[in-house]
């Protein structure tokens, strides 16, 4: 008969294999259920990580570049906005109600304005008044009146800060040598709390105080 025999197997005594002896099985079948299928990888596509790292490359680059923007948008208005506090509309009414405060002998707006932005938080104001008071004596003896009729230029230090040339129209007072109508001056200027202070005013002429 053909096919292989199975090797002879020993018995116990009435011929049943000896216990825990494994089970003959023919050549080529696997004893128990087969296990399941290995499941391998898909090999990697050539080119996919680099296509994945220049698509991350290039959205990184695009939110850097829209910060950049926002950023310079924000201090291109900002700038604007302090360039805009310091129109000649803007600095010829300062200066002028400067002006009129020392013609008119209002000492707590000439410290208002000299005082820059401080004068609400000093709480002894004698010494600043009697100043203020110095600078109106002083204008008063000059000029009885001054108007300003121009801006001449506007230098800006900063944009809270900027310095005024100005021209003034002037009515010499009754004591004063000079009959020149038209003065030169310059002027120091503030922007606080949305005000422009006229911190320092100085003539141009040889004219005394």
């Amino acid at each position: 008969m053909a096919g292989p025999y199975p090797p002879h197997q020993p018995g116990g005594a009435e011929g049943q294999p000896f216990p825990g002896a494994p089970a003959y099985s023919y050549p080529g079948l696997y004893p128990g259920p087969l296990p399941p299928p290995v499941g391998y990888p898909e090999p990697a596509q050539p080119g996919g990580g680099g296509k994945r790292a220049l698509l991350w490359s290039l959205l990184a680059l695009g939110v850097a570049a829209a910060l950049i923007a926002v950023v310079a948008l924000f201090g291109s208005n900002k700038s604007a906005g302090g360039m805009a506090a310091f129109t000649d509309s803007a600095a010829k009414s300062s200066i002028q109600n400067y002006l009129t405060a020392l013609s008119d002998g209002d000492t707590e707006t000439v410290a208002r304005n000299t005082l820059c932005g401080m004068f609400d938080a000093i709480k002894d104001r004698k010494s600043d008044m009697a100043l203020a008071r110095l600078a109106s004596d002083a204008f008063r003896k000059q000029f009885a009146r001054a108007d300003v009729t121009s801006i001449d230029k506007i230098v800006m230090n900063s944009s809270y800060q900027a310095q005024v040339l100005f021209t003034m129209k002037v009515a010499p007072a009754s004591t004063s040598r000079k009959a020149r109508d038209q003065e030169q001056g310059v002027a120091q200027l503030l922007r606080q709390d949305n005000k422009l202070l006229v911190c320092s005013y100085l003539l141009r002429t040889a004219a005394q105080y």
